[in-house]
């Protein structure tokens, strides 16, 4: 059997040329991509990770058990620094906000009754990522609101 000798012609080397710069890119920017929704993924992670703390460490946890109720300063030290591996801590920021008070419940009146409300607690994560290609920041932000719980 006798095998073939292909010979590369001139119009397949400017085929090569002018696709594979564009195969590059386009494989390049998937990557990117991939990198910054898993970066988003990150984002609310911590945000859930925050909540998750701050409805359990209300001021009924501090009746219980004897340490004081979550502050945002505390929830940020310990539900959201520590998960935050692989981020720049400077441009991690947290906010922290009550519905009414750090407390299960709140009294409120209707139709001349006294109910007790849920409170509600609300972060909301922002980070400021550059892109490996550095083609400019993108401020990632994921909120997350849960009904207080303890």
């Amino acid at each position: 059997m006798r095998l073939r000798h292909f010979r590369r012609s001139g119009t397949s080397i400017v085929e090569c040329a002018v696709v594979s710069p564009l195969v590059f890119i386009f494989v390049m920017a998937l990557i990117i991509g991939a990198i910054g929704i898993f970066r988003y993924q990150e984002v609310a992670s911590l945000a859930r990770r925050g909540a998750r703390y701050a409805i359990v460490h209300g001021t009924q946890y501090a009746a219980t058990s004897g340490n004081p109720a979550a502050t945002p300063q505390d929830v940020y030290e310990n539900a959201i620094k520590p998960n935050a591996v692989g981020f720049d801590m400077s441009k991690l920021s947290c906010t922290v906000s009550w519905d009414r008070s750090n407390a299960p419940t709140y009294a409120t009146n209707v139709n001349g009754q006294v109910v007790a409300t849920q409170n509600t607690v609300t972060i909301t994560v922002s980070y400021v990522w550059i892109p490996e290609a550095y083609f400019g920041g993108v401020t990632l932000t994921s909120t997350s609101v849960m009904v207080m719980s303890y």
